[in-house]
């Protein structure tokens, strides 16, 4: 019985210390966004002094985070749709023996290959393509960049999930008249909900966070997202601005925030699908 409860303490313990290192970066983030700028430029505490919200009103009046929010929600929600309405007719169409494709191995292969590349590897044909197309500058580049990366995602994650379902639901639907699509939408897409909520928050995270691409082909300051933004706020003249950094780090996790809060009864599920197989 003490071995027992030894155990249960020294396990609490060891997962309340865990938990505090893991929220830690995150309580400081917060901290350091409602400080107010003199206390940020001497020794910080661990506790705030003050508290203000000077920080998140300057990047609205003097940084024009308004549209920045605007253009990295433009580019994420229909880079995330798009991605979506391709990946997931994609993977069906792969995973389903009845279409017959030929090319079904071959393409298998080359979305595994388009995921495993880093995406710095295709800068230069998109660059390329993009400036021929006289598109530089503007959201369409990106948008089509973030599908490029997630499409692949989508399909090779989904595919899973489709192979799984057991195909008698879908034979009897053709039975009772449904058409391919009549199938698709509405028994397929409904029993792989959970899947479609995990991917399209790891699909909404990336396009968000997009750095790489966006540095690349953003080329005038009234198309900058959030990525591109907080680290114009990091150079050399504003280095010790760590407020207004640390208030638009706030602004940009609200997104996730949200999404992950009111779809985590599905991400739960489709995060932890296969990983028991009878």
């Amino acid at each position: 019985m003490r071995v027992s409860t030894g155990r249960k303490v020294f396990n609490i313990v060891v997962g309340a210390i865990l938990l505090i290192i893991a929220l830690f970066p995150i309580y400081w983030l917060i901290s350091l966004a409602f400080r107010d700028t003199a206390e940020l430029s001497g020794n910080i505490s661990i506790l705030p002094k003050t508290f203000t919200f000077e920080h998140f009103i300057k990047l609205f009046t003097e940084r024009g985070y308004v549209n920045i929010i605007k253009n990295s929600l433009i580019a994420t929600v229909i880079s995330t749709i798009f991605s979506l309405a391709f990946g997931l007719a994609a993977a069906y169409v792969m995973v389903r023996s009845r279409f017959h494709l030929w090319v079904k191995a071959p393409l298998t292969v080359w979305v595994l290959l388009i995921r495993i590349l880093p995406p710095v590897a295709f800068i230069i044909p998109l660059y390329t393509t993009f400036s021929n197309a006289g598109l530089l500058g503007s959201r369409v580049p990106i948008i089509m960049a973030c599908i490029l990366i997630n499409l692949p995602l989508i399909i090779w994650f989904m595919m899973t999930f489709f192979r799984d379902l057991p195909e008698e639901v879908e034979q009897s639907a053709k039975i009772d008249g449904a058409t391919e699509f009549q199938l698709f939408w509405t028994i397929v897409l409904p029993l792989v909900a959970p899947g479609i909520a995990a991917i399209s928050m790891l699909s909404f995270m990336y396009a968000w966070n997009e750095y790489t691409y966006s540095v690349i082909f953003i080329q005038k300051s009234s198309s900058y997202t959030i990525p591109i933004s907080l680290a114009l706020l990091n150079t050399e003249d504003n280095l010790t601005q760590f407020g207004l950094v640390a208030a638009g780090g706030v602004i940009s996790v609200i997104p996730i925030t949200l999404f992950v809060i009111f779809a985590q009864n599905y991400l739960i599920a489709g995060l932890s699908a296969g990983a028991v197989k009878e």
